[in-house]
């Protein structure tokens, strides 16, 4: 095995040359001797140039069932790891009659469990998702496939382990066998694509709560009853200069030291999202309930819920 670099050019978009990277192996065919690509690793390989025979020998150790008789650096056994997951899964596709002997029998005894990771909650919440419709919501919303996979693998990170897109996006990669459940390797993915991601899902917010809504009402036979209402605020770290939605006011979370956004929601009485919207940091809780309950088709007869911060005789006419 060995790694080949290719220059590209995309000229669609008018981009600068880079390089892509593929694992490429020699296969003989009769008398003749061809290359094949074993693995895509993509235009953000980063292993340096040197190192790469030794990655290519410890995958070949890997698949092969040998053990390496020097210490092998971090980096390269993580790699190594990684694509030879890939590859065997890759070999599971292959008829029958067509497979190597890359599988060979072991002493279940002498396993070594080497990158654990959890599986459970991801089915869950993928098969919840699946109910729910989001795939083809979010293609609807034109996403493509690996976008929408770092927005499914989003959403159930913040089920699965609540913390920051940088947490989430190191929990897709080290701790959750998702990628697996998505086809996506995650890992090989850039942290930058995963916070594209977030802001489609920002920009078209309105008409994915819309579809949702539409898809539980189905599913539940909700009766508009009740609409709850209640907003709150979250901080930034830094000074956030090119937000214009970041406002220092009064934080919720005691940090009025820094710039604030303010979330607000709309509920039904199951507690299901009618809709959300954000606003500035600053901006008075009472003065944005008329906008929020316009639009949302709820019966004349629907009782409001609201906090005593937002009840003013104005909202409560």
């Amino acid at each position: 095995m060995f790694i080949r670099q290719t220059k590209t050019r995309n000229d669609k978009n008018g981009k600068e040359a880079y390089y892509t990277y593929r694992l490429v192996a020699s296969k003989r065919t009769g008398n003749q001797v061809r290359q094949q690509t074993m693995l895509n690793l993509g235009s953000h390989f980063l292993l340096p140039k040197e190192k790469w025979p030794l990655l290519c020998t410890r995958l070949e150790q890997l698949l092969s069932g040998q053990t390496s008789l020097l210490p092998v650096d971090t980096a390269i056994e993580m790699l190594a790891q990684r694509y030879a997951a890939l590859l065997i899964t890759k070999q599971q596709d292959v008829p029958e009659d067509k497979k190597d002997t890359l599988y060979q029998p072991v002493d279940v005894e002498s396993l070594e469990m080497v990158h654990p990771r959890s599986v459970g909650v991801e089915h869950v919440g993928i098969t919840a998702l699946s109910w729910l419709g989001l795939p083809e919501i979010l293609q609807s919303a034109g996403m493509n496939g690996v976008q929408l996979a770092l927005a499914m693998g989003s959403i159930i990170g913040r089920m699965a382990s609540p913390t920051s897109e940088l947490g989430t996006w190191n929990w897709l990669k080290d701790n959750s066998a998702i990628g697996e459940l998505l086809d996506v390797d995650f890992a090989g993915i850039p942290l930058m694509r995963l916070y594209r991601v977030s802001d489609m899902l920002i920009r078209r917010r309105e008409a994915i709560e819309k579809a949702l809504y539409t898809r539980i009402n189905e599913l539940f036979t909700l009766e508009d009853t009740v609409t709850l209402y209640d907003l709150t605020n979250t901080y930034f770290e830094g000074k956030l200069a090119g937000n214009n939605k970041a406002k220092r006011g009064n934080s919720k979370e005691k940090r009025s030291d820094c710039p604030l956004v303010t979330l607000e929601l709309v509920l039904d009485g199951s507690g299901f999202i009618r809709r959300s919207r954000m606003f500035e940091g600053n901006v008075s809780e009472a003065g944005n309930l008329e906008k929020m309950l316009q639009g949302l088709a709820a019966s004349p007869s629907a009782m409001v819920i609201m906090v005593r911060g937002i009840a003013t005789e104005e909202n409560i006419a």
